[in-house]
């Protein structure tokens, strides 16, 4: 059994990583309150982008677009695909990088032609260490999402699928299901899919009455317009999901370690009690012989 001194020695320890996870907590809680604002503010815009897109697609329904282009003249499994992996820079955030990580190996797995554009210093040298092929032009920090951002990682997505470097383009990145749960998920970005935006509060009707819209100049040139916008809004809705996901996570993982903590504390002071109480009763012991010893020899 350790000493009494070594007990103290691992108590002040575990006191001080305590104060770390106790900061880290509060700073990731001031940090996702930040990002569940910024995400609540900028999200009725996109979706009048969305809602925008849906009406032009009703009243043209036949419109053949670049961004719905799915090339189905390439076989399935000869088609590049891209994969933005939103991981983070940073660890101590529980399973929240192996999650992703774990769906995009999934989906090289079952794809031949994959390339990789990591977000997130983990993200890169996770899969360096394993041999994948990562864009190292792709070098962005997932701290604080900005709006210039996800206009980078947009315009660079969506000049290598029009010129076929890319077939299709998907972004993994985690959402908060609420407060308590996070999921990983996978989210097509290009092509488009006009399913997507035919949802119940724009299907075309028969009998229902469309409102007349003009499209100037044409409808397809409106499209060139608003949809790198849309794109644009669905990568920066991920990165702030993933970021607020991020410190939800480490504020799950710090709250579990400080309660293992103020456990590990518990035990050892009872164990510190108990050695101290032996020490004392051997010294009380010791006494107690010294005495009689010296009786005898009087």
């Amino acid at each position: 059994m350790a000493n009494a001194k070594e007990i103290q020695n691992r108590m002040k320890s575990i006191r001080d990583t305590m104060k770390i996870t106790n900061a880290m907590y509060m700073i990731s809680s001031s940090k996702l309150k930040r990002a569940k604002k910024v995400l609540a503010d900028t999200e009725p815009y996109f979706y009048s982008l969305q809602a925008a897109i849906g009406r032009i697609l009703r009243h043209t329904s036949d419109i053949e677009h670049r961004y719905f282009d799915e090339r189905t003249e390439i076989l399935p499994e000869d088609k590049k695909i891209g994969y933005i992996v939103v991981s983070a820079d940073k660890g101590l955030a529980g399973a929240y990088n192996h999650n992703v990580f774990k769906l995009a190996e999934e989906g090289m797995d079952k794809k031949q032609h994959t390339q990789l554009f990591v977000l997130g210093e983990v993200g890169r040298q996770y899969f360096y260490k394993k041999d994948v092929s990562v864009d190292t032009n792709f070098r962005f920090t997932v701290q604080n999402p900005t709006m210039h951002r996800a206009r980078v990682i947009s315009e660079k997505m969506i000049a290598m699928y029009l010129a076929g470097e890319l077939d299709e383009v998907h972004i993994i990145y985690t959402r908060m299901a609420n407060a308590v749960s996070m999921v990983a998920e996978k989210q097509q970005l290009l092509p488009l899919k006009k399913t997507t935006f035919n949802n119940e509060s724009i299907q075309f009707l028969v009998d229902t009455h469309q409102e007349e819209i003009e499209m100037v100049p044409s409808a397809e040139e409106l499209l060139n317009t608003i949809v790198p916008n849309y794109l644009r809004g669905m990568i920066y809705g991920c990165l702030v999901e993933s970021y607020a996901s991020e410190h939800n996570s480490r504020m799950q993982a710090m709250d579990a370690a400080t309660t293992s903590a103020k456990d590990m504390l518990k035990d050892l002071s009872i164990k510190y009690n108990r050695v101290r109480q032996a020490a004392i009763t051997q010294e009380i012991t010791e006494v107690i012989s010294g005495a009689k010893a010296q009786k005898k020899k009087q």
